[in-house]
């Protein structure tokens, strides 16, 4: 069979409020993109409010929550969102979700089960319900249902779900029907791929049958330096957040984004910016530069098997104009180029 070619983006409410995120919807789908996704932290914007104004200010691209937590958000309300933004959208959202973050559930005294677990008892419990089935005595949807929990109004959605390590990833393969591995470098996805892979064929399926987004960092400019610059001004921001273990695997030095988190901490963001400008590797943690630059780096991943590429921020400068500016003189020559690829052994 052949495996048509997905571009998503990624959007955020922050600075931009609910109705922004509309206006980023609208411009997304203008773009040319598949999908777009946006967030939903506890404590964060009002993200569940921004993924109905997305949908109802677009008419054919995908929206998907990237991601829903079953912690804050009880699995059978996550479903009853799920289906109802099925029925606004005529079937245009996707559901994503994820572990979420210990450290917001503290804030508001919750103490949940550990994350893989939790994240594999929404995904079958969620899928259970949106298909009007009650998830009690399914195995692995948790033992606390009654046969009675049935959502009113279910419609089917697809689920994805954001994942790192490898035990989340492996369970992404066995369950979902989807991945959100955010990867830094862009290279990790290959990686990812080989974990979510190894869950599937556990479970009796291909990759294949998975879409599986790599989720990069973009940040794209007609003018390739201001490009560049944001990205580093965005790594030095995260330096101190990276796994050590993964920059380690994909050569990248620990020791440069330790310099660059400690001015930072000095309080020395340009010194941080240069840093990482300096460095012959650091800024590979992106893709990065001109329309000419993205659309090299983006072909690279596609030829070794990505087969759904999700540009986040910084974006750009712009964000608007960026996102823009892809559709425009990017997603057309990925489309013309890469556009579709036969799987080995499919129909």
């Amino acid at each position: 069979m052949e495996r048509d070619l997905v571009l998503s983006v990624r959007v955020g409410a922050g600075g931009h409020g609910t109705r922004g995120l509309a206006a980023q919807a609208v411009n997304a789908e203008a773009a040319g993109f598949d999908q777009v996704w946006s967030g939903n932290d506890l404590f964060g914007p009002p993200g569940i409010a921004g993924l109905a104004s997305m949908l109802m200010a677009t008419s054919t691209i995908k929206v998907g929550s990237g991601v829903l937590d079953a912690v804050s958000i009880h699995p059978a309300q996550i479903a009853q969102l799920a289906s109802g933004f099925q029925e606004l959208s005529d079937n245009r959202f996707i559901l994503g979700l994820g572990a979420g973050s210990d450290v917001f559930f503290g804030w508001g005294g919750l103490t949940p089960p550990k994350p893989v677990v939790r994240t594999r008892e929404a995904v079958i419990a969620v899928r259970e319900l949106t298909n009007g089935r009650s998830p009690a005595g399914v195995p692995g949807a948790g033992d606390f249902w009654a046969e009675q929990a049935r959502i009113q109004q279910p419609r089917p959605v697809p689920i994805y779900v954001g994942a790192m390590g490898p035990r989340m990833l492996e369970m992404t393969g066995r369950y979902a029907d989807g991945a959100l591995p955010l990867c830094l470098p862009p290279r990790q996805v290959y990686r990812a791929r080989e974990q979510i892979a190894l869950g599937a064929s556990k479970a009796g399926r291909s990759l294949d049958e998975l879409d599986v987004a790599a989720c990069i960092w973009c940040s794209i400019d007609s003018d390739a330096d201001a490009a560049r610059r944001l990205l580093a001004r965005h790594i030095a921001h995260y330096s101190g957040s990276l796994s050590t273990d993964a920059l380690l695997a994909n050569g990248l030095d620990p020791e440069e984004f330790a310099r660059t988190q400690q001015l930072m901490l000095d309080g020395d963001e340009e010194g941080a910016i240069r840093m990482v400008l300096g460095s012959s590797t650091m800024l590979e943690l992106g893709v990065v530069g001109g329309t000419a630059e993205v659309i090299e780096q983006c072909g690279t991943l596609i030829e070794a098997g990505a087969r759904h590429l999700s540009f986040g921020p910084p974006m750009g400068p712009d964000s608007l104009a960026a996102v823009d500016l892809l559709g425009k003189e990017v997603l057309p020559v990925l489309r013309s180029s890469f556009g579709s690829t036969r799987i080995a052994g499919g129909a």
